[in-house]
């Protein structure tokens, strides 16, 4: 994809652009495409099946098993740059990362590669459940944002899980929530480095971040998330 960093899928194909209200079975298509384009055929995860999704860095101290849970769901709070931090840890890993229903999430901190291993769905519409478990067959890392506080029952949850179970990704929900996730991540930022008195420019964020996880002791530490800035503003632009 020439030119582009972050495989955006604000557009569909021109066969089904003309359509006003694609079907789901057209929108799963695309994202069945999207993910192919990636590696050939479905993206295959960086680590073996089940386990941990490894991150590394500062965040590896206070995450059970230094990462997060495949094929289970992660609640994690509104905190963009902790989510940030996750993303480009998995991408720099070599792993694949979907994004779904998050427009206004920033991605300047994350290298140009990393950006290339990234599918962003920016406004799912009301299929934002389902493009979240499609994406998490063929993913390593699932980011799902829904606009506003989202509690699944039960019943509702049970076809998300199944896709999960099905591939190999970890799927880190904010505002969504399960019944019983496996690992949830709370993050408030402390503080800025880098800036003086009214000069200078934020070089690292120091954030305090509680993990709490079936079976285990709660954990928290403040971390220190360095900012690495590209030398070039990244924009999204939808995939033809």
């Amino acid at each position: 994809m020439s030119g582009t960093s972050i495989r955006s899928l604000a557009a569909l194909p021109e066969e089904v652009a003309g359509a006003e209200h694609p079907s789901r079975a057209e929108q799963i298509a695309q994202l069945r495409a999207q993910m192919a384009a990636l590696g050939g055929e479905v993206v295959r995860p960086v680590a073996e099946k089940h386990g941990t999704l490894a991150i590394k860095g500062s965040l590896a101290q206070v995450l059970p098993n230094n990462g997060l849970p495949k094929q289970a769901v992660t609640h994690c709070s509104d905190t963009p740059a902790l989510i940030v931090e996750i993303i480009d840890q998995v991408t720099a890993a070599g792993g694949h990362v979907g994004v779904v229903g998050w427009p206004e999430l920033s991605y300047a901190a994350i290298p140009k590669e990393g950006l290339e291993r990234i599918i962003a769905v920016p406004d799912p519409g009301i299929e934002d459940i389902a493009v979240a478990g499609v994406l998490a067959e063929g993913l390593d890392l699932v980011v799902l944002r829904t606009r506003t506080q989202l509690e699944l029952t039960p019943v509702r949850a049970r076809p998300l899980l199944a896709r999960l179970r099905k591939g190999n990704a970890a799927l880190l929900t904010i505002n969504t929530t399960v019944p019983s996730p496996a690992l949830t991540i709370i993050g408030h930022i402390e503080g800025f480095r880098g800036i003086g008195e009214g000069v200078g420019r934020i070089q690292s964020i120091d954030l305090r971040v509680r993990a709490e996880s079936k079976g285990a002791r709660p954990a928290s530490a403040t971390v220190t998330l360095g900012q690495k800035r590209p030398k070039q503003p990244t924009h999204l632009r939808a995939v033809p």
